[in-house]
């Protein structure tokens, strides 16, 4: 059975590879994967430590933050369309500036 030091450590690392992507990468699918991969996670920490506390609050909001994250990349992904039928590109950079 892995320990919690190890959830942690692997938590530890798909934060940080998310918040790399969500820095370095220009494209808003790869930003919009990259913020799913953080909130994920924080589910990985909230379980872990749920577990090791005996607790079921944890699993509760990991629950709720999953359910957040659907409606986050619902809507994301609607932005995204919106944005490509309107300037025919999903760079970042060039989102900045929304007036037509």
């Amino acid at each position: 059975m892995p320990t919690t030091e190890a959830y942690l450590m692997l938590s530890a690392t798909l934060f940080a590879v998310g918040l790399l992507g969500v820095i370095i990468r220009r494209n808003m699918i790869t930003v919009l994967m990259s913020i799913e991969l953080m909130l994920n996670a924080v589910n990985i920490n909230l379980v872990a430590f749920s577990e090791r506390l005996s607790s079921l609050e944890g699993q509760i909001f990991a629950i709720f933050i999953i359910t957040v994250a659907a409606g986050e990349a619902a809507v994301g992904l609607a932005i995204i369309i919106q944005l490509y039928r309107l300037r025919s590109t999903i760079n970042v950079d060039e989102a900045r500036e929304l007036n037509g």
